[in-house]
């Protein structure tokens, strides 16, 4: 177990280079899920075709074949996500400035994977809500956006919290995937360097490995337990 205690600075660093993946991948995937919900149930036939062809599509498509789409075929079509280098947000997000695209393909990758999950969550949330609820909002003169904005959509969150959490908590493990396709420095591909390039033993760079996912995903586990919990006493 020397291994951990040795290169626990290279661990650190992949630590947060998988935990910056998964925060901008996790914004990405809500705001692109709330669209992807709103189309689902817009009363506008060819967005509700449209909604369902993309969640159809994505959520039947493994990760992998994501992932190698945005790696190898956005280049091919002359794009290195270069719209993620926002002003300000690459300051914070160093590697979103990078000329190694990589860091901003899997941010993409897992953005547009999740957002299918996210979809679901919110539009099952929304079926929850009373009918009743839009109706009113429709015989005050709200239109659909509103009626979605102000009535439905915060009756339907708290209702999708814990889902959308564990769908938050299974793109987090998804992330592993960024590694072997070329994001450097993250977990995944430290523990790559440790096994091949300085000859560690798998396991224990593994274990090293899990603890980091763990310490990502238990914190949101509990935090998710807890506000169930807390629903189910209010109900």
């Amino acid at each position: 177990m020397d291994v951990l205690t040795e290169n626990a600075d290279v661990f650190v660093k992949g630590f947060f280079v998988t935990f910056q993946i998964c925060i901008l991948a996790a914004i990405g995937a809500l705001l692109l899920g709330t669209v992807l919900a709103a189309m689902r149930i817009s009363p506008i036939p060819p967005l509700r075709w449209l909604g369902t062809a993309y969640v159809t599509v994505v959520r039947n498509t493994p990760l992998t074949i994501v992932f190698f789409f945005m790696a190898f075929g956005m280049p091919e079509l002359g794009s290195n996500a270069d719209f993620l280098r926002i002003p300000l947000l690459d300051k914070l997000f160093v590697r979103l400035g990078t000329d190694i695209p990589f860091f901003r393909f899997a941010i993409v990758a897992l953005t547009v994977y999740t957002a299918a999950f996210v979809c679901e969550a919110l539009r099952a949330g929304v079926n929850a809500v009373q009918p009743g609820q839009s109706e009113a909002g429709r015989s005050l003169g709200l239109t659909f956006l509103q009626n979605l904005r102000l009535i439905v959509l915060p009756q339907a969150g708290q209702a999708t919290v814990v889902p959308l959490g564990s769908v938050i908590i299974a793109m987090i493990k998804n992330s592993a995937l960024a590694g072997a396709f070329g994001v450097v420095g993250d977990l995944f591909q430290t523990s790559d360097q440790l096994t091949s390039a300085q000859g560690y033993g798998a396991i224990p760079v593994f274990i090293g490995v899990a603890a980091g996912y763990l310490i990502l995903t238990v914190p949101l586990g509990l935090s998710l337990d807890r506000i169930e919990r807390r629903q189910a006493v209010s109900r």
